[in-house]
C-alpha cells in the first residue's frame, strides 16, 4: 500500500471555496465587499489549505536524500580526547551499501546488516589500534615458571632437612606434628596480618572436614573423612622417609595414579578409556623393579609410602565430594585442613610416642649435632608448608595436566637431589626400575586428560 507521501493527487482532494466566491468574471469588487465578513474567512481558509496542500505535494515530489554514516560521539569521561582524530576529508557516503539492503528488501529478505567497506573513496581506512597480548602472555608464562622452580627448589630442600632430622631424630610422629603446626601458625599469621586474604567460611565448613561420629545421610560420611585420610596420608610418608631413602620413597609414591584408577574404579564405579589402564601397567612395573633391586629395602618403609599413597587418593576424592558448593580458594582450603589434621594428629602422637621418649631424642641429637640439629627441625616445618602453599599457587594458573606434569618433573628432581646429597647407592636395574615408574607416570598424565 502506499505511503501518503506518494498518494496520487485528486481533485477531490482538494478543498473548495464557496460558491460565492469562486472566480467568476461578473463579481466585482463591489459586491465582494458586500458579502458577510464570516463567508470571507472561510474563503481565506479554504485558500491557505490549498496553499499548503500543494507545497507538500510539491516536496514529496523532491528526490530522497541519501543518509549519511557518521560516527557516533564518545560519551562523556569514555575516553580522553587525545585519542580523537580529526580529519579534513569528506564524510563517506555508504553507495554501495544503501544498494545492498535496496536490492535486498526487493527480494523479500528479512534483515540485511552490510559490511563497513575497508576504505573510503580517497583511500583512508579507520585503524583500531589494540593494545598488544604478546607481553601479557610471556609475563604470565615468567609467572608460571617461577612458580614451579620455587615448588621444585622448596621440595628438595624440605625433603633434605626433614631427611636429615629423621636421621639424627627418628620420631615421625612428632616431626608431622610439627609441620602441620607451623604451617597453621604461618597461615593463622598471614590472615591476621591481611598478607592473604581470610577464607569465608562456616559451621558447615569445618563440619565437612573434621571427622564426626553423627552422620546424617551419604554425602556427610563421604565428606567428613577429609582430615583423617590427610593426617594418615602425611603420617605414613613421614614414617616412610624414616624408615627406607629419600629416593625410595618417592619412586613408590609416584605409583599413586594406580591406586587413585584403582579406587575410583571399583568404590566408585567409574570408567576410564582404555590408555588410562594400559598406562598403569609401565607404573606398576617400574615399582615393582625398583622395589626389589632397592638395596636398603625396608618393609615398614615401603608400607608407608603405599599407605600414603591410598590415603592421599581418599583425601582427594572425599575433598571433591565434601566441597562442592564452597567458594575457598585451594590455598585457604589446605591451610584449614592443615589446622584440622593438627587437632586430629596431636593426640596420636602424645599416645605413640610420648613427651618422655621427645624429651630424650632431643637432648640425644643436640648432642650429636647441635645447634644445626634445631635449624633442620624448622626447616623441614616451614619448607614443607611453604612448598604445599606454592602447588596450590600454581594450581590457580595452569590447567590439571600442566599440574600433573609438573609434578612428575617434581618427583624427578627430588629423586636425583637426594641421590647426590646423600650419596645413595643406586644400581642400574634400580635406576631403571625408576625410570619406567616415572615415564608411566607420564603417560598417565597425558591418557587422563
Amino acid at each position: 500500500m502506499p505511503s501518503d507521501h506518494h498518494r496520487p493527487h485528486t481533485p477531490e482532494a482538494q478543498p473548495q471555496a464557496p460558491a460565492s466566491l469562486r472566480q467568476d468574471p461578473e463579481n466585482s469588487p463591489a459586491q465582494l465587499a458586500t458579502l458577510p465578513v464570516a463567508t470571507m474567512l472561510s474563503a481565506a481558509a479554504a485558500a491557505a489549505s490549498v496553499k499548503t496542500f500543494s507545497t507538500a505535494a510539491a516536496v514529496t515530489c523532491k528526490p530522497a536524500f541519501k543518509p549519511l554514516h557518521l560516527p557516533p560521539l564518545p560519551a562523556a569521561g569514555s575516553r580522553p580526547l587525545s585519542s580523537l582524530s580529526i580529519s579534513a576529508r569528506p564524510l563517506y557516503r555508504q553507495e554501495h551499501a544503501l544498494a545492498t539492503v535496496a536490492a535486498a528488501a526487493g527480494r523479500g529478505d528479512r534483515a540485511v546488516s552490510p559490511a563497513p567497506p575497508a576504505a573510503t573513496a580517497d583511500g583512508s581506512r579507520q585503524v583500531e589500534i589494540a593494545a598488544p597480548a604478546e607481553p601479557a602472555e610471556n609475563a604470565r608464562r615468567a609467572k608460571i615458571g617461577v612458580y614451579f622452580a620455587t615448588w621444585w627448589a622448596l621440595n628438595v630442600i624440605f625433603n633434605i632437612y626433614n631427611k636429615k632430622a629423621l636421621n639424627a631424630f627418628p620420631y615421625p610422629w612428632l616431626m608431622s606434628t610439627l609441620s602441620l603446626a607451623a604451617g597453621s601458625a604461618i597461615m593463622l599469621a598471614s590472615w591476621a596480618t591481611r598478607i592473604a586474604e581470610a577464607p569465608q567460611t562456616d559451621l558447615d565448613f569445618w563440619k565437612a572436614l573434621s571427622p564426626c561420629l553423627v552422620l546424617t545421610d551419604a554425602d556427610r560420611l563421604v565428606a567428613e573423612q577429609v582430615a583423617i585420610a590427610h593426617t594418615i596420608g602425611h603420617v605414613a610418608a613421614t614414617v616412610s622417609m624414616a624408615k627406607v631413602a629419600v629416593s625410595f620413597t618417592h619412586i613408590i609414591k609416584s605409583g599413586e595414579p594406580a591406586f587413585s584408577v584403582l579406587v575410583s574404579r571399583f568404590f566408585l564405579g567409574e570408567h576410564f578409556p582404555a590408555p588410562v589402564y594400559f598406562s598403569l601397567l609401565p607404573i606398576i612395573g617400574g615399582c615393582a623393579l625398583a622395589a626389589v633391586t632397592e638395596l636398603n629395602f625396608n618393609m615398614v618403609g615401603f608400607m608407608g609410602a603405599m599407605i600414603s599413597n591410598l590415603a592421599f587418593v581418599f583425601r582427594n576424592i572425599f575433598s571433591k565430594k565434601g566441597m562442592k558448593g564452597k567458594s575457598v580458594s585451594g590455598m585457604n582450603y589446605y591451610a584449614c585442613l592443615s589446622m584440622m589434621s593438627l587437632v586430629i594428629l596431636l593426640p596420636f602422637a602424645i599416645a605413640m610416642e610420648g613427651p618422655k621418649v621427645w624429651a630424650a631424642g632431643w637432648q640425644k641429637a643436640v648432642a650429636e649435632i647441635g645447634p644445626n640439629f634445631v635449624w633442620w627441625v624448622a626447616a623441614q616445618s616451614v619448607f614443607y608448608h611453604l612448598y604445599n602453599q606454592v602447588s596450590y599457587m600454581s594450581l590457580d594458573e595452569i590447567s590439571p595436566l600442566t599440574f600433573s606434569i609438573g609434578n612428575t618433573m617434581k618427583r624427578i628432581s627430588v629423586i636425583v637431589a637426594s641421590i647426590i646429597i646423600f650419596q645413595t647407592p643406586v644400581q642400574p636395574i634400580n635406576a631403571l626400575g625408576a625410570a619406567i615408574a616415572i615415564l608411566g607416570t607420564f603417560i598417565y598424565s597425558q591418557a587422563k586428560q
